[in-house]
């Protein structure tokens, strides 16, 4: 569609001057951009559909180029992005050398704060807030924060910091029932509460609705509403006592967060309060878009699709063999229970979750409770199978370690996303997982190349270890169209084996998925007789030095080769381990030396990096020559 705003000029006086029908056709405008943008290149869409009358209130009435509006997490940032300078750009989001599907500093002046995880925006924004007071400037700081966002701890250590010091600006709760699946704990009941006792919006639409039906003298009535309302201005939506006032914070709501009107009343009479502000906005995740509003799970983050015929089920995947696999397991032992934090379709627990609503446990986004609450079901006999993406139980790392490991608990962690994560960019790559997990006492880690892989891994988990244990494994599908058994049973996952054998001018070494570019790497370099040999190691901690030791017998160049940062990794303690031996082969250790890698597919994400077979074998012939 050709647009008569988006892509004009989106300057805060033009935004400010817009009449309310304006606004209304500057919405559709967006959410036609987002939609058409997303079924091209991937991305949030349900999220960022939800936010678009609120981002255009916001921006009617914060100065994007004086005021800092830190977005939690941020995939609901798309309409601030195309509203703030990048709708040229805008096709190339989540593209190499394009756009984030985030806000990012380096990207543009007016992202505040670089996001990615959840609960982070109230204390980046009162970080921001405080330097202001301290340089004696006004502009005033927002953070939009979704209700989802709350379940973490974080929130509330910054809320309760702000409560306290009174410090001025202004949090605006993006409540839409949801962060990817439906909300869990204590706050959602609270929040729903408070829909509930306020009635505010259903009222307002009922009144407005019986009002019209009286002609002339209800639209008469109307307008004397809308002038009281006006008179009272923001004080009008203090409705219902909630938590936030008993923490200090000033709040208001619930406001329609479609109502353009209510939300620019709103936001600028909290603009006048000299302390902190909480504005309750009430939202549908996936507005303008019936598939999405109906499905706003699946529609979360999604890959290119068919507008017309919508998000295709997914194929099979790492994620969906896990899932098949520990609800199998889970049939044959009552003490294995499954854990998420807030994950529950992302890491494929829905399934266990419908078979044994009494054996899993949806803790919210609470990595850290998620990790110490499963080591108590441990010492206390169970087996908790914790599902957490790589870069998302990064925030566990201390429970992890003093919880669960000191103890030497049986918690077994399921570790989704690791490796490149491809489009969503850095802060999502799981490319950190195997140095810190390599850092953790009693630990044993595990790293399957394959489906068949990955379902013994996960057995030997549950079944033969006794400690903390954890299976790494990629985003997508398994690159090995043949699952090949490569052992007969779990036990024989600590042993290596030999991936391809073609001769002894060298052997590559790898672990995980990315195995298939050694093995690409090797039918290249055989083609130009060069003939090597590739092991694959699935237990990568504790490492089977000896037995790969035994393996390189009169191999004069090694080369170690893993989907994660080189520093801790893979290839520093197969080094480490094999000196310890007495090999004194030379050991080239590849993987990834930088781990702030740009969104990107994955392939250009290896290829960038230098793990793609055909960067390998160039590497390799180099080193041999």
């Amino acid at each position: 569609m050709d647009y008569k705003f988006l892509g004009k000029d989106t300057s805060p006086e033009a935004l400010k001057a817009l009449s309310p029908k304006e606004r209304e056709e500057l919405c559709l405008e967006l959410r036609d951009k987002i939609l058409n943008t997303i079924s091209s290149n991937g991305g949030h869409l349900a999220s960022n559909l939800g936010a678009v009358e609120l981002t255009v209130a916001m921006l009617s009435v914060f100065d994007y180029r004086q005021d800092k509006i830190v977005f939690d997490v941020g995939h609901q940032a798309y309409s601030y992005k195309l509203l703030t300078g990048r709708f040229d750009r805008f096709n190339t989001l989540r593209q190499k050398n394009g756009i984030s599907g985030f806000p990012r500093i380096s990207e543009s002046p007016y992202d505040a704060f670089d996001t990615g995880h959840s609960s982070t925006s109230i204390s980046a924004a009162m970080g921001i807030a405080r330097a202001r007071d301290l340089d004696g400037k006004k502009f005033n700081v927002v953070s939009v924060i979704g209700d989802g966002a709350l379940t973490g701890g974080l929130a509330y250590e910054a809320i309760n910091d702000l409560g306290h010091s009174k410090t001025k600006m202004i949090i605006i709760l993006n409540d839409n029932e949801m962060s990817i699946d439906k909300n869990v704990g204590g706050l959602s009941k609270h929040l729903s509460k408070l829909r509930i006792s306020s009635g505010y919006i259903s009222a307002k639409k009922t009144t407005e609705s019986f009002l019209r039906k009286l002609g002339f003298v209800g639209r008469g009535l109307i307008k004397m509403i809308l002038a009281i309302k006006d008179f009272f201005r923001f004080l009008l939506y203090r409705k219902t006592p909630s938590m936030f006032d008993d923490l200090g914070l000033n709040y208001y709501g619930p406001i329609d967060g479609h109502d353009m009107g209510a939300l620019i009343k709103a936001f600028d009479g909290a603009k006048d309060i000299n302390g902190p502000v909480i504005i309750h906005v009430l939202t549908k995740k996936g507005k303008g878009y019936k598939p999405a509003e109906d499905n706003p799970s699946d529609y979360h983050g999604v890959g290119s699709f068919d507008l017309e015929k919508g998000v295709v089920s997914k194929k099979n995947s790492y994620t969906t063999v896990f899932s098949d696999a520990v609800t199998e397991l889970a049939s044959k032992n009552s003490k294995i229970v499954a854990v998420s934090a807030a994950m529950t379709l992302g890491t494929g627990l829905d399934s266990f979750q419908l078979k044994f609503p009494s054996r899993f446990f949806d803790c919210g986004i609470a990595e850290e409770h998620c990790v110490t609450m499963a080591s108590g079901m441990a010492v206390s006999g169970f087996v908790p199978v914790v599902a957490i993406y790589s870069s998302f139980l990064q925030r566990a790392y201390d429970e992890m370690i003093s919880d669960c490991c000191f103890m030497n608990s049986h918690v077994v962690f399921a570790i989704d996303r690791a490796g490149f994560v491809g489009n969503d960019g850095h802060t999502h790559h799981g490319l950190l997982d195997i140095s810190y997990l390599n850092s953790m006492v009693n630990m044993t880690v595990l790293s399957p190349r394959d489906y068949t892989d990955l379902r013994r891994c996960l057995s030997y988990a549950v079944e033969n270890v006794k400690g903390p244990v954890a299976v790494r494994y990629p985003r997508g599908s398994s690159p090995f169209e043949a699952q090949c058994p490569l052992y007969q049973d779990a036990s024989e996952l600590t042993l290596p084996h030999l991936s391809g054998n073609y001769g002894s001018d060298f052997a590559i070494v790898s672990t995980g998925r990315i195995s298939e570019e050694a093995d690409k790497a090797l039918e290249l370099l055989k083609d130009q007789g060069i003939l090597g040999k590739h092991i694959n190691v699935t237990l990568i901690k504790p490492i089977p030095a000896k037995e790969i030791f035994d393996m390189l017998s009169g191999i004069k160049y090694v080369f170690s080769l893993e989907e994660g940062i080189i520093s801790g990794g893979f290839g520093e303690a197969l080094e480490r381990e094999l000196q310890k031996l007495g090999f004194e082969s030379d050991v080239t250790v590849f993987g990834v030396t930088n781990s702030i890698v740009r969104a990107m597919s994955q392939k250009e994400q290896l290829k960038h990096c230098g793990l793609d077979s055909e960067s390998i074998a160039a590497s390799i012939k180099s080193k041999l020559s």
